[in-house]
């Protein structure tokens, strides 16, 4: 597995997309940190672009690059490998390509101009993104033989994580604002990783007090040691159930 690993990730760091997405992320990082006096301004900026470009790269580098290998991946069928194995190989190639990138073009920056709590809760919200996206976006190419369906899909669940169900939750909100709400948003946003990466990066910068008492509720809730927990224990379930149901369809797929 470390071996066929390797080489997936060794081919790759090649392609001139995770460069292009490198070079991206560092000149928007460094633009951010150059424009901006308040470097914790500039880490608000710049977490608006991480939480919406980071997920939408990760979904459709991922899908495509899933296509594209789709004859080696036949190739590696007929050797004496596990299915399994074969699909967690590519998982972690591309994720490990995906994580790079995203350390070098936003890690670089931010280890010059705001190497704190903040910054570095940023670049582990950034990695935690790119593991769970990547892991949906197999899920939709394993479900899809056809290759315009399966980014078709991916950029449907990132258009719904991202835009969606945002409006989604204010509507479930006032629909009960007769209710004490503030108890459903902790569990709401659950249900979406952006949403917790936003409220973990957030509370780190203490603006929580513009949110009022969902936001202090917020505070008082991920600000301890059991809501850090929870957030960790939330984000690594978004990154193994979705490798796990593709990994199950993947070795019961006719190909």
């Amino acid at each position: 597995m470390l071996k066929l690993t390797r080489y997936v990730l060794y081919d790759i760091l090649r392609s001139k997309i995770v460069i292009a997405y490198t070079l991206f992320l560092f000149v928007v990082s460094f633009g951010f940190f150059q424009l901006e006096e308040n470097q914790s301004k500039a880490v608000l900026s710049l977490l608006n672009i991480v939480l919406i470009v980071v997920p939408l790269i990760s979904m459709i580098f991922t899908t495509i690059h899933y296509y594209n290998s789709y004859e080696f991946i036949e190739l590696m069928l007929s050797q004496p490998l596990s299915r399994t194995r074969i699909l967690l190989s590519e998982f972690t190639g591309v994720s490990l390509s995906l994580i790079s990138g995203f350390l070098i073009g936003v890690g670089v920056p931010v280890l010059f101009f705001s190497f704190n709590s903040i910054g570095i809760s940023l670049l582990l919200a950034g990695v935690a993104l790119t593991l769970i996206f990547t892991s949906l976006a197999f899920l939709a190419s394993v479900k899809s033989r056809d290759k315009a369906r399966g980014i078709g899909m991916a950029l449907l669940l990132w258009f719904y994580f991202a835009l969606i169900y945002d409006g989604l939750v204010l509507l479930i909100l006032f629909s009960f604002s007769d209710y004490p709400t503030e108890k459903l948003t902790l569990v709401l946003s659950a249900f979406n990783p952006i949403d917790l990466g936003r409220i973990f990066i957030m509370l780190q910068m203490d603006v929580s007090a513009l949110m009022g008492y969902t936001g202090a509720l917020y505070k008082e809730f991920f600000g301890s040691g059991n809501g850090i927990l929870f957030t960790v224990g939330i984000m690594f379930l978004w990154i193994i159930l979705p490798m796990f149901a593709a990994a199950k369809i993947f070795k019961n797929k006719d190909l």
